[in-house]
């Protein structure tokens, strides 16, 4: 076997969690991330097949130090490989980290076979538990489904399920207190992310974002929160303890506090392209080079190459910061 190289940045940083989007098709269509006719999806055959996501998760867990790998989409779940995919991904190391992403549509139906396949844990997006608001939000009428999904997760031992909620100003933006509660009630672990300039429609204003200081004071009416853990480290989230604990809840600030110095991630996208940040407006391409016979060592290289690109930052903050073509179901999170 190859020698282990480091998925290091020119800033020293080095990439240990890897971020696998198995398509941009959703079953939702979410006010803040498309419009309500929905995407021009990718063409099939430009989507990398099973076997080619296997091999690249292979070539990152075996020659690049791989230790997390978190499998996104668009939706993940409507992926019919997926169950399959965790499955040999699993084999590579009872050590690693595996978890999804989701809007947890499917989760009753597959919870019990991602946690047998050798799934961890997973990530569910909720915005809201009012069931109007949920329409409005997601342009479907299913949040009953994802309620059930969230408690076969947890039957299913995928644990700890997280909750992953975006406040919308004037939407949603009072339901911190209610979101935190429901969590704590249901043993699940509750992230609220500010809302990022990801959407395909390019609506996103600053002026609009619900920020992290926000969130803060409207969980401090009613819950004390203390930090969970210091330093952070490379974990997007800030843990707080909610009321002493050991319930935690945790505010993704990628927009108003900013984490690029210690991140540790690097996205594959659906078909096949590095992306390593979420913000690039560059991708480098894997599946072109896999397709045409290139060895497990030069997409390694290639992989490599891609990295040494990182820029220190994600540079929303700069006034002329320009927002990624590729939407956020187009890149996975």
């Amino acid at each position: 076997m190859s020698t282990q190289r480091p998925l290091a940045d020119a800033y020293g940083r080095v990439a240990t969690d890897l971020r696998v989007s198995l398509t941009d098709r959703c079953n939702l269509r979410c006010s803040y991330c498309m419009p309500a006719e929905g995407l021009d999806w990718l063409p099939h055959a430009e989507v990398l097949t099973d076997e080619e996501v296997v091999r690249l998760i292979t070539i990152g867990v075996r020659r690049l130090g791989i230790r997390e790998v978190r499998f996104t989409g668009g939706e993940p779940l409507i992926r019919r490989g997926l169950v399959d995919i965790v499955r040999r991904t699993r084999e590579l190391g009872e050590d690693l980290e595996l978890s999804v992403t989701t809007n947890g549509l499917g989760l009753e139906r597959m919870a019990t076979a991602l946690a047998q396949a050798g799934l961890d844990r997973v990530n569910i997006s909720l915005d809201t538990l009012d069931p109007a608001r949920f329409k409005t939000i997601t342009r479907r009428d299913r949040i009953d489904d994802v309620l059930r999904g969230a408690k076969a997760a947890h039957e299913a031992g995928l644990t700890p399920v997280k909750v992953n909620a975006v406040l919308l100003r004037g939407v949603n933006d009072d339901e911190a207190g209610d979101l935190l509660a429901w969590a704590v009630a249901h043993e699940y672990e509750l992230r609220f992310i500010e809302q990022m300039p990801l959407d395909a429609q390019h609506d996103w204003h600053r002026d609009r974002m619900v920020t992290a200081e926000e969130i803060f004071e409207w969980l401090g009416r009613d819950f004390t929160l203390t930090p969970a853990r210091e330093p952070r480290g490379s974990a997007p989230a800030e843990l707080f303890l909610v009321d002493g604990g050991p319930a935690t809840v945790g505010v993704i600030a990628s927009v108003t506090r900013p984490f690029c110095g210690d991140c540790d991630r690097v996205r594959l996208t659906a078909d096949g392209q590095v992306r390593n940040c979420l913000f690039a407006r560059e991708e480098s391409d894997l599946r072109g080079a896999l397709r045409a016979g290139a060895s497990d060592d030069e997409l390694a290289d290639r992989w490599l190459a891609a990295m040494a690109t990182k820029l220190p930052g994600h540079g929303i903050n700069d006034p002329s910061f320009l927002q990624p073509d590729r939407p956020m179901s187009a890149i996975g999170g």
